[in-house]
């Protein structure tokens, strides 16, 4: 058994919002009495999808787990002050219910119906509209070559992502977890256990348990326990614009061709602000790079192309748009169904497994190998319940 200079009930390593969330309710257990640990490289957070992403929530899954896990997540953000106030000051995470709206044609339609029904015998508050309402509800929209729209009356929204990666960070911390600034290289594996983890700077640390909650290098961070997990870091845009048009109450837009918007603050002299985006064509997707350089090399003739076109095609008023900043960030995406892989490794029971939150949507756990045998995992599951900062609304995330 190797010997360290310094031992963790659990390290978590990743100290964004999933890494902190899981912390936070590791901490927040009256039953868990451990020391927590965790690991976090950059404590600026720069190229995390924590603070890259447009941080929305959703109900509208074909899931009904997901469907459950994300009124359990609206829940917890509705009543945030409840469980992340330290000393009395209540975090403010800018939430807004303004709606998740898709719109479909064609064999989209029955699909889109099919997936309402679900969401509404789950208990979500969505909405079936056919052409005419969809044009009575928003009148900029053009409904020509529509069937059939869903929308989130309630329970779906926006909002600070970054903000809310503060409150579990300090709410955490205010219950006694250790955050340390370092990078995780490796796993440490003897007789079946992690049973520590070398930094980058050669230090280690020992642990009773490990979360691999380490985003764009989770794949990584795994393989060097020989654990492989099915999970790609991939670069998506998000892009800005200001529109003078009335587009009021305009929820998170998602159109037949993938593309998104939604409206960012409020309404100024220069018109509405928007962030937008979309999946690219698989000939067009790049793997993430985490630089400086990747978060400004930025498309533009990919929004133009692929974001502005349908939009301003969906809304018309989009055509006379002032484009603003943009930027990219990481998509860390689940090859095998979008969904994110939540639970203890296989062959390695003290490993657990935080990873695949496609920043598309809020959190959709795959139990990677079953069972939920420890307190530990079911803090990571609590995490689940939470919205995971989303960059993109198209149709590539959780399902």
């Amino acid at each position: 058994m190797p010997s360290f200079p310094e031992t963790a009930d659990v390290v978590i390593c990743g100290g964004a919002a999933i890494g902190s969330s899981v912390a936070y309710h590791l901490a927040a257990d009256p039953g868990f009495k451990g020391k927590v640990v965790v690991l976090e490289k950059d404590p600026t957070y720069r190229y995390s999808a924590s603070a890259l992403s447009a941080a929305s929530i959703r109900q509208q899954f074909s899931s009904s787990v997901n469907i459950r896990i994300s009124l359990h997540g609206i829940d917890f953000l509705r009543n945030i002050g409840t469980h992340l106030a330290v000393d009395g000051e209540v975090p403010a995470i800018d939430l807004h219910e303004g709606g998740y709206l898709y719109v479909a044609s064609g064999e989209g339609a029955p699909v889109l119906a099919s997936n309402q029904k679900l969401q509404q015998d789950e208990g979500a508050d969505i909405a079936l509209y056919a052409a005419d309402m969809l044009r009575s509800k928003f009148s900029w929209l053009n409904v020509e070559d529509l069937t059939c729209g869903t929308f989130g009356v309630s329970g779906e929204g926006w909002f600070d992502g970054w903000a809310l990666l503060q409150a579990f960070r300090r709410k955490a911390r205010a219950l006694g977890v250790e955050y340390r600034q370092g990078e995780a290289a490796r796993y440490i594996v003897e007789g079946g256990r992690v049973v520590g983890v070398e930094l980058g700077d050669g230090s280690r640390i020992g642990c009773g348990a490990v979360v691999n909650a380490s985003g764009t290098h989770g794949a990584r961070l795994a393989a060097t326990a020989g654990i492989a997990i099915p999970v790609r870091s991939m670069k998506r845009y998000v892009f800005s614009f200001t529109c003078k048009g009335e587009v009021d109450n305009c929820p998170l837009l998602i159109d037949t061709s993938g593309a998104y918007c939604r409206p960012e603050g409020k309404r100024g002299s220069e018109g509405q602000m928007f962030i937008s985006g979309a999946s690219p064509p698989a000939e067009l997707d790049r793997e993430w790079i985490e630089t400086d350089a990747d978060v400004e090399d930025v498309d533009w003739s990919f929004f133009e192309e692929h974001v502005w076109a349908p939009l301003a095609h969906r809304v018309p008023a989009f055509e006379a748009i002032k484009p603003g900043r943009a930027w990219a960030g990481p998509y860390d995406m689940n090859e095998l169904d979008g969904n994110a892989i939540l639970g203890p490794a296989v062959g390695l029971p003290n490993l657990y497994l935080a990873n695949g939150f496609s920043v598309t949507d809020c959190s959709s756990p795959r139990l990677w190998d079953g069972g939920l045998p420890s307190r530990l995992c079911m803090a990571a599951i609590a995490r689940s319940i939470l919205p995971i900062l989303v960059m993109s609304a198209s149709s590539r995330g959780g399902r």
